[in-house]
């Protein structure tokens, strides 16, 4: 059952704990880090499987080239730091020596979004789903919430190919009940909500607070339908064309490139009738705050994403 707990975990620490599950299960499972493994939580495979897990300092572009050379030898391979690091620094080695030739690494970047928080805008990665997406052989996924994560690092690790996962500092809210109703299927989008009047699409750290934002809109009257966009890529296009004729989505992302961009281009490469209204990063940089008080700034929160939708409908 899908609903707001108020109950918040991270989903690094999701991440964290199915590597070593899947490091019991499979031995030729390893694991990258480059230099912030405290923080993405791969610390927690090193402490049980030492011999498996490679620091490579911070040299992002060296651990990419190590993660395609040993997913050469049948390893899975999954390299991880934050976003901006993984994608902004080690984009020319990911598309030359992973996606080309379409090794088994799995780039799973925390620290994404402006969720980072304090460390601000160098920091903050709201274009880690554009220039991740733009290139061929690339899955991108982003999970929803810890339970979600588990079961996406799992479904990784079984899939045969490269993989961007991206995922948030901050804890965030738990919305499944457990992991078997956090099911994970690469290119389904999943209702959460029913709804008659319009449909809001949110990918990430989002989707609790398009949550809260459809019971902001009930209590006014307004019927939204909630999809759950777990995969960006391959993005569930027959979800699309069966939405509302009004579409919300809502992303910690620049709206450029992201889930607004690929749901506008389903929209417009198929010729549907639908009003997109894209929620997420205007095309401009971070600021240094909390969390919590930086969704606020720029609308991403559900309370601001409510009165959005209702200025609209006016």
């Amino acid at each position: 059952m899908v609903k707001l707990s108020g109950v918040k975990k991270g989903m690094r620490n999701g991440y964290g704990e199915a590597l070593i599950e899947l490091g019991k299960k499979y031995e030729n499972v390893v694991v990258l880090d480059a230099d912030l493994s405290g923080s993405t939580k791969t610390s927690m495979f090193a402490k049980e499987f030492p011999d498996r897990f490679f620091n490579a300092g911070i040299a992002e572009q060296n651990m990419i080239g190590m993660a395609a050379g040993l997913a050469t030898t049948g390893k899975i391979v999954f390299a991880s730091t934050f976003a901006m690091f993984a994608t902004g620094r080690a984009w020319e080695q990911i598309r030359n020596s992973v996606a080309y030739p379409k090794l088994n690494v799995k780039i799973v970047a925390t620290h994404s979004g402006i969720t980072v928080g304090e460390d601000g805008a160098t920091h903050q990665m709201t274009e880690d789903i554009a220039i991740m997406r733009a290139i061929p052989n690339m899955v991108v996924i982003a999970p929803s919430d810890y339970y979600h994560t588990k079961n996406i690092i799992r479904w990784c690790a079984e899939y045969d190919g490269p993989v961007y996962v991206r995922m948030p500092r901050s804890d965030t809210e738990i919305i499944y009940e457990s992991e078997e109703e956090a099911k994970f299927e690469l290119g389904k989008a999943k209702i959460l909500v029913d709804g008659d009047d319009l449909t809001i699409i949110a990918t990430g750290e989002e989707v609790p607070e398009a949550l809260k934002a459809v019971e902001i809109l009930k209590k006014e009257g307004i019927s939204a339908e909630v999809i759950e966009m777990a995969t960006i890529k391959p993005i569930d296009e027959d979800t699309i064309k069966k939405a509302k004729d009004f579409i919300v989505s809502m992303e910690d992302h620049n709206i450029i490139g992201g889930l607004g961009g690929s749901i506008a281009e389903v929209i417009a490469t198929n010729g549907l009738n639908k009003k997109l209204l894209r929620i997420g990063i205007n095309d401009e940089f971070g600021k240094s705050g909390k969390a919590g008080e930086l969704l606020k700034y720029y609308g991403l929160d559900g309370e601001s994403v409510a009165k959005r939708i209702i200025k609209e409908l006016k």
